[in-house]
Order: structure tokens, then sequence, then C-alpha cells
């Protein structure tokens, strides 16, 4: 039991692990140095650290206990009498290197000896003790003068052998350490080498090397058969296991039998291998028994190499009982071995050959492969290289640290879950050179929806547009500005039925042909056998998946002879499974593409050069900016001589009123209004209605000649009518909020002069967009919402507007929220509108937030 903070709404409450020892060490540490301040003795984290060890009650006497608590409980009173006698001796730290003899790496701080080989011969290790000393130190008053004769021990005379003396100077000294396992028994074995001072033995150990010593039990048995029976368990026991490893071996599958117990027991299973270079393989599980009985487990493994297997009972399972819990383990050896551990399509329809080899026991191998996710590459659209705070970000050393900002764009057009991958930076940290690496989602409202770091992580995106910043540090800028330009994939999960399963083949003429399938077969030891692995059907591509993309999946060879059979629609449920890529090859070209045009084409190759000077002038008016006054003057004299000069071209009016539209520094917003309302006029007096609309009554036949292409216009056009209708029916809204009255035309309102009744341009407006497309839609119901409002239906704009918002399934837009505050201030609902209101501050962060 002990006090923990308020947060957990609790006085006192369990807890255990490093959330308790840590603390507990920092607060056994400040009393100490508040103790050395107060008496003005010199503080030196050598010392202090010194003073803790070497005063440390052990905990347990077995190797296990030695490396899981160290050098023991820590002492406060005994370590503060100790630095009282320590305060006259130079304060100095020993930097230990070790290095297998013959080797100059890598070096190391101890010496473990983990894998069979080395646990078979005696090895000669080179151990090398400089001291070092506080970067200020005197020359002639402290490391000239510094020599100590020191003595040195080992745990285990007949194990490792050592020096029996040591003179060391300030330059260091190198000595040999012999390690003979050989006589060993299985299983975990600790020693130390430590070393004492002969003038001043009373100090305890100066420095100690550590040596770890797992040698693994070898498994002889045919098949490969590993079984630990009768296990003792009470809460909190640990039994630690060392198993070497068939060659061979790519997986294993378990069987845990319980029993001798009444009440529920949960037990932690991990199992840990350590490679070179990279993480090590580790698998973990949770198991609870209910009673006893068994359960099975299959994970991965590598061939030759030591498994450590942890078994735990939890520390408060069984508490309450005095039931001991008997375990029985028993471990059975698989492996399929393959020439490729990764399968890479290159975009070919070539396929790519695998040969499977089983060297324990005859396995069935049933490969099985799936590609369900996409890799889509993007490089940066910005970069910004800036240097840090020089009060938080300076080295030590002076340098400086520096932080680069990337910025990527990206869109989809649909929901999608999805993960930034990083090849270079991911998934490494300690062999890692760029300290810090973090990234941030946010979309076009600098809403952020996922952060992450060197693990990214999944996320679920709405359709919209998304900005994602990466942000690293480092102080060397040559290394930030080879990063300016720097790839990343955003990886997108794809639906079931967009996932491809891949198919395998006898043959390497089989994905062509068609025949000579592969399905599965008993590999027999000693022998192999090969097969291929086909690229997908063009045709069962993604849709929208551009050239250059990577689709990525797991492929598997062999199935556990328990579990749910998957019919390999899922590789990775099994144990072990392996990666497999296509590259996505250039869409092929369609030769029919434009034949039949060609052939019914009528117009001359002047009226042909004549459209194409036409586009590219509309093109030239597009992209001139109107940031500025020159700017709009050019667009506008461009503008009015395009349009004397194509007078009836619809997609040309619609573009000067689309650009019209994107203006945003006027100063008359009457006389602006009043211009976008002249310019969709013009644009719905070019169009043929009465045409549109006998085409959209009528049912065409989607194979005539032509066809395709006149629905691709027709479409087109009537977009183009709608939006001008649109942004008719906005701007004269407007126009009315401004001059406090409904706007008539003033042709219509002299034909009607005398009349009770004026004609209302809005509702003439609206009537004519609704014949054309559903004024209800998120696309144009903005308008069906201002009709209500303005015919004083308040409820009824509010629901519509409220089913917009539901129903867009983008990021929000705010113009729509704050038409809903609009809305909900003219009804009168106040607490709803400090509700919206609030709630405006996260759907639309004034700025995204700071790394």
């Amino acid at each position: 039991m002990a006090p923990v903070p308020t947060w957990t709404l609790q006085h006192r409450m369990f807890m255990n692990g490093t959330s308790m020892s840590s603390p507990c060490a920092c607060g056994g540490v400040a009393l100490l140095l508040s103790a050395m301040k107060a008496e003005h003795l010199p503080v030196s984290p050598y010392s202090v650290r010194e003073a803790l060890e070497n005063t440390c009650i052990p905990v347990g006497g077995s190797p296990e206990d030695k490396l899981s608590a160290g050098q023991g409980l820590m002492q406060v009173d005994k370590a503060y009498d100790y630095i009282q006698k320590l305060h006259a001796v130079p304060s100095v730290r020993y930097q230990i290197k070790i290095t297998q003899s013959g080797k100059s790496a890598p070096t190391s701080r101890g010496i473990y000896l983990r894998e069979a080989d080395f646990c078979q011969r005696s090895t000669e290790w080179t151990v090398k003790v400089e001291p070092k000393f506080h970067d200020d130190a005197s020359n002639l008053e402290q490391l000239v003068p510094f020599e100590e004769c020191i003595k040195l021990h080992s745990t285990g005379e007949g194990v490792v052998k050592a020096p029996e003396y040591l003179l060391l100077t300030h330059n260091g000294r190198d000595f040999n350490i012999i390690v003979d396992p050989t006589t060993l028994s299985d299983g975990l074995h600790y020693y130390e080498v430590y070393a004492l001072d002969c003038k001043s033995p009373w100090r305890g150990p100066l420095f100690r090397i550590p040596i770890t010593i797992t040698k693994p039990q070898a498994v002889k048995s045919r098949p490969p058969l590993t079984v630990f029976k009768g296990m003792s368990f009470v809460p909190g026991h640990i039994e630690r296991k060392f198993v070497e490893v068939p060659t061979g071996a790519t997986w294993v599958e378990v069987t845990m039998k319980t029993s001798g117990f009444s009440t529920a027991r949960r037990f932690f299973i991990d199992s840990v291998q350590i490679s070179p270079l990279q993480r090590p393989i580790k698998w973990e599980s949770v198991a609870t028994f209910s009673s006893p009985s068994s359960k099975s487990f299959s994970f991965a493994v590598e061939g030759g190499r030591t498994m450590e297997l942890a078994i735990a009972q939890f520390w408060s399972s069984g508490v309450g009982s005095h039931d001991t819990t008997s375990v029985d383990f028993e471990i059975e050896f698989h492996g399929i071995s393959i020439n490729k551990q990764e399968i890479i399509l290159d975009g070919s329809e070539a396929p790519v050959r695998v040969d499977a080899e089983a060297l324990l026991l005859l396995e069935n191998l049933a490969p099985a492969a799936v590609l369900n996710k996409v890799r889509i590459p993007y490089r940066p659209v910005d970069s910004k290289l800036s240097t840090l705070s020089a009060e938080r970000d300076q080295l030590p050393s002076g340098k400086q640290t520096l932080a680069l900002l990337l910025t990527y764009k990206f869109k989809f057009e649909e929901g999608a879950e999805i993960k930034p991958y990083i090849p270079l930076l991911n998934n490494r940290i300690y062999d890692n050179k760029f300290e810090a690496q973090f990234y941030m989602i946010s979309d076009t409202n600098k809403r952020v929806y996922a952060m992450g770091d060197v693990y990214p992580e999944t996320a679920k995106l709405p359709k919209g547009e998304y900005t994602l910043q990466l942000y690293l540090r480092h102080d060397n800028v040559q290394y930030l500005e080879k990063m300016k330009q720097l790839v990343i994939f955003i990886e997108k999960k794809l639906d079931e039925k967009e996932s491809i399963q891949l198919s395998f083949y006898t043959q390497p003429d089989g994905p062509v042909i068609g025949n000579s399938s592969f399905k599965s077969s008993v590999l027999i030891p000693g022998a192999k056998e090969a097969f291929y692995v086909a690229p997908p059907a063009k045709d069962k591509l993604p849709k929208g998946v551009a050239a250059g993309s990577v689709l990525v999946g797991a492929i598997s060879y062999g199935k556990v002879s328990f579990g749910v059979n998957n019919e390999g629609k899922n590789p990775e449920k099994n144990p072990v499974s392996y990666s497999v890529s296509y590259i996505v090859p250039p869409t092929p070209i369609d030769v029919d593409k434009g034949k039949g045009s060609s052939s019914t084409c009528t117009k001359s190759v002047a009226e042909q050069l004549e459209e194409e000077i036409r586009d590219a002038k509309i093109r030239v008016l597009s992209n001139i900016k109107q940031s500025t006054d020159e700017g709009r003057s050019d667009w506008k004299k461009l503008s009015i001589s395009l349009k004397s000069e194509y007078p009836k071209y619809t997609p040309l009016l619609a573009k000067i009123l689309e650009a019209l539209i994107s203006q945003n520094n006027f100063e008359d917003k009457i006389h602006h209004y009043e211009e976008i309302v002249g310019a969709a006029d013009e644009v719905i007096e070019s169009i043929d209605t009465d045409e549109l609309a006998k085409y959209f009554s009528i049912k065409s036949d989607p194979e005539e000649e032509g066809a395709e292409k006149t629905k691709k216009k027709m479409d087109t056009t009537r977009d183009q009518l709608a939006d001008a209708l649109y942004q008719k029916g906005l701007a004269l809204a407007e126009i009315e909020l401004l001059k406090g009255k409904k706007v008539v035309d003033k042709e219509d309102a002299k034909a009607v002069e005398g009349s009770s009744t004026q004609p209302d341009l809005f509702e003439e407006n609206f009537k004519e967009l609704q014949k054309w497309v559903g004024v209800k839609s998120s696309q144009y119901g903005t308008i069906f919402v201002i009709r209500e409002r303005r015919e004083g239906r308040l409820g009824t704009a509010l629901k519509v507007l409220s089913d917009m918002i539901q129903e867009d399934g983008s990021p929000p837009k705010k113009k729509f929220y704050d038409l809903k505050i609009s809305l909900l201030e003219e009804i009168g609902w106040a607490h709803l509108v400090s509700y919206e209101k609030q709630w405006m501050s996260v759907r639309f962060p004034p700025s995204l937030p700071l790394f």
C-alpha cells in the first residue's frame, strides 16, 4: 500500500514496478544531496552512486535476483555515513570498455554469453578501465598524481579468471578475463569481477564487471520437443527457461497445462530472442485459468538462437488462496525454411520463385498471401530549417540543436484508416542519429487527428484534405539539409473487398497460361520444393492507385496444428508471416481510345487549332494571380477581351465566375456581389436549357457511338448551370442582407408596376436551381437553408443544416457552423449558442499545437 496522486481518486492503492521504485530511489537520492549540501560536502554523481551501491542490502541470492534487483535495497543512512568518509577521496568515474580478444568491435560494459556456441568453449575478453575526471580537473593536481593499487576479485574462480592486482593511473589500463562456461549446468548464471582499493578496502567495489551466462538447454529429441514438468507457482513467482532453438525452426507450438488450484490464476508468458543489429524477437501473452485446464499458443522463433522463456504468476493472482499451482509446459518446434525473407513483385508479369525446405520434421506447405495495404509516396511541399532556443536546446559542448519541419499534403476521397511510414527513420531509437522525430496530421481547419513518433500508429481519417508535419532535430545542419526532400509513405488499409489474394504456380509461365496452380504439399526433411508467387491481375488492382505506389501485405507458408483455419485469407494470423509487396506499374495504354472519335471527327485542322488556342488563353486567364492590383487589372482586361472574342463559350464564363468568387480583397461588397450575379447570368444565358432538359428527360443508350462523350459533356454543362444558379442565389442573399430589402429585377419591376406583388429574384433563381439538382444536399444545401430562413421557417432551416453537417463526412466546414450559430441566435436558444461557440475552438483551432 502506498499514497498515490490525487488524480487516481483514491487515497491509497496497490502499485508495483518502476511506478514505485523510481520515485522511491529519487527520494533517497534527494535526501543524500540535501545532506551533502547542508554539510558543504562536494556533490558528485559518481560518489553518490558509489555510496548507494556499496551500502545496499542484497535482495535474494539467486542470479535472477541480482539481475532484477541490482545491488539490493537502498540504505540512505548508511550511504550518508559512507559519503562523509569519502569526501577526501578524488571523485572519479571508472569507464569500462570490453571487447572480445582479437576483435575491435563491438564494445560493451559487461560480458554476456547467451548463444550455445559461446557456452561450449572458453573465451578471452579484453577489459579497458579508464578513470574519468571532471572537465575542469587540474592536470598537475589531480590527473598526474592519480594512482590506485587495485585488487581484483572474481565471484566464480572456476568459471571467470582475472588478474589478481592492477595498478591504475589516469591513462587507464587494460587486462584480460577468461570465461569458461563448459562445466556449467543449463540455465542462468551470474558472476562479477570487482575491484577493491588496496589502501582503502572499506570503500567496497570501485567498479564491477558483470558476467552473465545463459546456457541454453539443447533439444536433441526427434521430433524436436521440450517439456518442463511440475513447475510450482505462487503469487509473484517467475520461472525462466533457456532453450536452444534447433536450426531450421521458424515457429513453436506451446501447450500450457495447469492443476492444483481452486480459484482463478493469471499468468504472464514471455519469449525473447536477441539477434544482432535488430530489435529483439519478442512474444508475450496473458493466460487466465478459471479452473485447471490447458491452453495452446504459437509464435515465431529464429533457429540457432537461444530462446528465453519466462512464465510468471501475477503477483496478486491467488493471494487469498494457499494452493500452489502446478504447471506443465510443452514446446514443440516446427519450421519451413525459405530462400527469400521478403517477396518483392516488381510490377512486371514475371512471378517470383520461392524455395521451401523443412529441416526438422514433416511439414504441410500451404502458402497464403494477401495484399491488404497500399503505400502512397509523397515528397514535402515545404521545408523549414530553424535554430532552436539557446537556453534549452544547446548541448554541453556548445553545439546548437537545429530543427527541420517538413510539410506534406494528401487527400482522400473517402474515409480511410492510414499510417505514415518513413523507411529511413521508423522503428529505430538507440541506433538512430536523429534524437527527435515527431509527426502530426491535421485537416484544413487545423484540427489534429493523429500524432506519433518513431513508432507510428494507425489513425482513422474522414474524407478530405490533410497536412502531415514531420519534425526532425539534429546539431549538424548538413544532415538536416539532406533530409529536405525526404520521401514518406502514407499506408492506407484496403477494404476486405479491395484486398488481393495472390496465386501460386508450379511453373514460371503459370500466371500467363493459367494452369499448373499450386495449393499445398508435404515437405520431407532435407528435400526442397519450389513454387512461384504470381503478381496480381491488373484488373484486380484497387481503383485510384497511381503508378509508383506499393501494395503491401503478408505471406505465410505453414499452418499450426491447432486453432481456427482461416483458409489462407489472412496470413498475418499465422505464427510466422513475411512481407510481400507489389510495385504498381504505369497504367496500360488504351489503344482503342480515340479510334471512334477520330473516325467521326468532322472538324478541320484550322478549327481544331482555333480550339487549342482558345483553351490555352483560358488557361492563362486561370493562372493569373489576383493578389495584387496589377494582377487584378491584367485579369480584368484579359477576361473582357476573351468574353468579346468568345461571348457564348460556357467554360470561359464559368472560369470567370469562379475567379470572381475566389476574390477576397474588395472594398465595395454590394458591387462585388452584383458582379457575381452578372457573371452567373452570363453562364446561365450561354447554356441551352431546353436541349439540356431534353437530354436528361430521355434515357440514352450507353452502347451508342459517342454516347459516353455526350453524357460527359451534358453532365459538365449541368454542373456549370447548377453552380452558376447556386452562386447567384448566394450573392443575391448577401445583397439583400447588405441592403436590408429584397432584390428585384428592374425590367420585371417595371412590368408589374402598380401591382400589389413584386417579383422575388432570389425565389425565382431558387426554383430554377431546384429543377436541376437536389437542393438539400451538402453541396447546394446552403441555399435551401437561406431560403427557409427568409421565409421564417427557422426550425426547418436548422434541421436541414444539421443533416448537411452529419452527412458531409469530410472535416467540418466553418461556414456551416457559423450559419448554425446565427440560426440558434435568431431562434433564441442561448444555451445552445453558448455550447456551439465553446466547441468552435475545438473544431476550428486558431493554430496547430507545438511539437
